[in-house]
């Protein structure tokens, strides 16, 4: 089995993860997996070694105790134990012989990471669609519910994901927060928000410079057109479960113009209208290994997202069916 094979399996869903191997390195399989990954115990790569789910670079299985000498790179089947069960799925909106787009739910991760594995979208899609090579082009955050794109074929990848990097796609989120004179700014919309974004000290936090901060130049590298499209009732019966909202909400669409993590958040809190249900900004208001209250998500939905398709020339557009509610997803 070749390597690129290798990489082609799928064990519940899961494709192979690939670490490469330091050159002369005269550690066993076993001592080298678990100096690489110290937050994995030494009992999980043991199991995961019998039940062949770590392979050389040939995708051959490999022991614990066998030396890495020759070998460039492992794979191997990454898994949760305890992993917590999401009670709810994603829609799939529309399938080709190049592209996948699912409609997603709050709290669901594009991608395993962290606590979530099997409950992710990418996996629950492979698992589902028996597609080894489906790769998401574009990510959106766990907390925000809507729409994401996958390429079905690795050899399309790169053409669907040059999109976005050359910004040729055309996104546009839905939001809830605070109604605008709730701001301490004088806000008049609509309006675009530029700022230079940086990783918060709290890695899993971003933030934006200050003027003072910004040296050798660089000015910005986020930016976000927005505007107040609709004013809710903040008292309304469609909104029990909510007990903190402001007495006056609006509805705002955001459209990023670039692609910065946790922007449409951190432009929105800028602005002083945080997202309502948004739990690390303006402060962290849950531990990352705190239960999710699936009862008051984010409110912030990936809506729609066009472009020019670089394989079939055709206009491709795709709206979510999912709407923001302030009650249970």
């Amino acid at each position: 089995m070749s390597s690129s094979n290798a990489s082609k399996l799928l064990v519940n869903g899961v494709s192979a993860s690939k670490v490469g191997v330091p050159a002369n390195t005269q550690l066993t399989a076993l001592d080298f997996l678990c100096a690489r990954f110290p937050a994995v115990q030494r009992e999980v790569w043991l199991k995961r070694f019998d039940e062949g789910r770590v392979l050389n670079a040939i995708g051959q299985r490999i022991e614990p105790g066998q030396r890495l000498l020759s070998e460039s790179h492992l794979h191997y089947f990454r898994e949760v134990s305890d992993e917590p069960t999401l009670p709810f799925k994603a829609q799939i909106i529309f399938q080709d012989a190049h592209l996948v787009v699912a409609d997603k739910p709050h709290f669901m991760p594009v991608t395993p990471g962290g606590q979530y594995v099997q409950q992710s979208l990418l996996v629950q899609l492979k698992q589902q669609l028996n597609l080894p090579e489906l790769s998401p082009i574009h990510r959106i955050d766990r907390e925000t519910a809507g729409l994401v794109v996958f390429s079905v074929r690795a050899q399309d990848r790169d053409a669907y994901q040059a999109l976005f990097r050359l910004r040729e796609v055309d996104k546009t989120y839905e939001g809830i927060a605070a109604a605008p004179e709730s701001s301490p700014l004088r806000l008049e919309f609509p309006l675009t928000h530029k700022s230079r974004m940086v990783e918060d000290v709290q890695f899993f936090r971003m933030r934006e410079l200050d003027a003072d901060e910004i040296q050798d130049g660089k000015t910005t590298n986020s930016e976000t057109w927005i505007d107040c499209v609709d004013r809710l009732d903040g008292n309304a019966s469609a909104m029990p479960t909510v007990t903190s909202s402001p007495p006056a909400l609006a509805r705002y669409v955001l459209k990023p113009i670039t692609g910065q993590r946790h922007q449409l958040r951190v432009h929105m809190n800028a602005l002083g209208l945080p997202l309502l249900g948004d739990q690390f900004y303006p402060v962290v208001k849950r531990a990352a290994d705190s239960l999710d209250d699936f009862e008051a998500p984010l409110q912030l939905l990936a809506k729609t997202i066009a472009f020019h398709d670089p394989l079939t020339g055709v206009e491709r557009r795709f709206e979510s069916r999912r709407t923001l509610r302030l009650t249970r997803p």
